[in-house]
């Protein structure tokens, strides 16, 4: 078994995937509440769910595969995180956690790592057309995502630059909206200081939130929020995150049922200064070298 410190209980079944299990608890008499990590395959029929259930009893670990139709059941009242088991997320999650990687290294990584993620998150979920065009040798069934239907992207700066940088070049259509908040070093607080959404988003957007390192919450809390002020509801949005840490994914947990979020990796902690520990530093810093 093992405490984590986002005030839940892991009871891992035998061969089961277990996250972290150096957590230590914070809080143990604090109500539990609904978290869902999913281990996606390469394969949507592939995918498997651990459950964090909501309770004040002990919980634990459900691991169910043939997660393609039923994921869309659980994922209406429950917030989804998806950490892609994939070898280079992996690979370019471990660049970035480097202290040695050089910053122009370094924001490669981030926006390699943005791609994956950003693929594995547009699966099912662009809308697409059909028709027949004629190939050189024959008339051929085909499917385009449509480009009346951009999906609109927003990278919370400094550092969301970074991991969003490849949105354009693999989703077809895109809008992009600039969001600025920073942290209060002492409080921990957010503070906007560029907004550069619509004061209205088109009925039935998309939209990618990106923001890499999802620790404290308040930063991701507060896009958010100001998302569902413009129409945007929580199944419209998939968060993309490099590193997430318990005390982010609990408020959004609590606040957002429904959102999905996708991260390379789930750490165990944040400290007094609300940097994610082990984490990988300032990702804004290391990203642009200042």
């Amino acid at each position: 078994m093992a405490s984590c410190g986002n005030n839940f209980t892991l009871r891992c079944p035998s061969g089961a995937p277990c996250f972290a299990s150096t957590c230590r608890p914070q809080n143990p008499r604090a109500p539990l509440h609904d978290i869902n990590l999913i281990l996606s395959s390469s394969s949507s029929s592939n995918l498997k769910l651990i459950s964090y259930s909501s309770a004040r009893r002990r919980s634990f670990v459900t691991v169910r595969a043939d997660m393609a139709t039923e994921e869309k059941s659980i994922s209406q009242d429950r917030m989804l995180v998806f950490v892609p088991p994939h070898p280079l997320i992996k690979h370019w999650v471990s660049v970035l956690r480097n202290e040695q990687t050089p910053s122009p290294v370094f924001r490669n990584a981030m926006a390699e790592l943005g791609r994956l993620l950003m693929y594995e998150a547009s699966r099912d979920w662009l809308p697409t057309v059909n028709g027949e065009i004629q190939s050189p040798m024959g008339v051929a069934s085909v499917e385009f995502i449509d480009p009346r239907e951009p999906v609109a992207v927003v990278p919370i700066l400094r550092a969301g630059l970074a991991l969003a940088e490849h949105a354009s070049a693999i989703l077809p259509a895109t809008k992009t909206y600039h969001l600025g908040i920073s942290r209060d070093e002492e409080t921990l607080q957010p503070s906007i200081y560029l907004n550069k959404l619509p004061d209205k988003f088109p009925e039935g957007s998309r939209v990618f939130v990106v923001d890499p390192m999802l620790a404290t919450g308040g930063t991701i809390v507060a896009a958010l929020n100001l998302l569902k002020e413009r129409g945007i509801d929580n199944n419209q949005i998939k968060v993309i995150s490099a590193v997430a840490a318990p005390p982010a994914l609990q408020k959004l947990s609590e606040n957002f049922p429904g959102l999905h979020v996708y991260t390379g990796i789930i750490d165990p902690t944040v400290n007094d200064k609300g940097f994610i520990i082990p984490g990988l530093g300032d990702a804004g810093d290391r990203s642009f070298g200042t």
